[in-house]
């Protein structure tokens, strides 16, 4: 990411943290444009939460065909908004147990401490189920032929035909939906 971006980026949390209680920030986008990497870089700048949507995808069992037909119906939307963001807004310790792709279970449960600042990362972070609840809305984007590069690079050939094939179109269907661009404050 580009340094006057980045600095842009930090400027306006840092002046959003002098007024608000609490600060809750969306990093939406497509995949491997970047999303995790810039929460990470964030998380050394400043003292905060960071949750993956990554930790909140389906479980076998909710796979419907109604279910990934709609907009934004790949994660578990609503076990997200009660195990992350309702604990959020009373600002107490709480737990949630994320979804490993690996063994398709939930994982033991992470404990969470409160944090002036939380960073919400991934696509599906800004599905209008949620609500109007961020104080600061990112949305990272890439070229198709870089999207294909660095996904090979980070899964492999093999996984990205199915990006190729079911996640993307899932993503793409979700941001045209919900028109998720036009809802942020930053466009990278």
């Amino acid at each position: 990411m580009n340094q006057k971006i980045l600095h842009k980026i930090c400027s306006h949390i840092e002046e959003l943290l002098s007024e608000k209680e609490q600060v809750m920030i969306a990093i939406d986008g497509n995949s491997a444009a970047g999303k995790t990497t810039l929460s990470t870089i964030l998380q050394s700048k400043f003292d905060c939460n960071i949750f993956h949507m990554d930790a909140f995808f389906l479980r076998a069992e909710q796979r419907t065909e109604k279910r990934l037909s709609a907009p934004g119906g790949n994660v578990d939307y609503e076990r997200f908004q009660s195990e992350v963001l309702k604990p959020l807004r009373i600002n107490k310790t709480f737990s949630y147990r994320p979804y490993d792709c690996r063994t398709q279970t939930l994982a033991d449960p992470i404990m969470v401490q409160p944090s002036k600042l939380n960073i919400i990362e991934g696509v599906y972070s800004l599905h209008p189920y949620f609500g109007e609840i961020y104080d600061y809305k990112i949305f990272l984007s890439l070229e198709s032929e870089e999207q294909k590069r660095r996904i090979i690079e980070r899964d492999g050939e093999q996984k990205y035909k199915r990006f190729i094939n079911e996640w993307i179109p899932m993503e793409k269907k979700y941001f045209e939906e919900y028109k998720i661009k036009s809802k942020c404050n930053l466009i990278v």
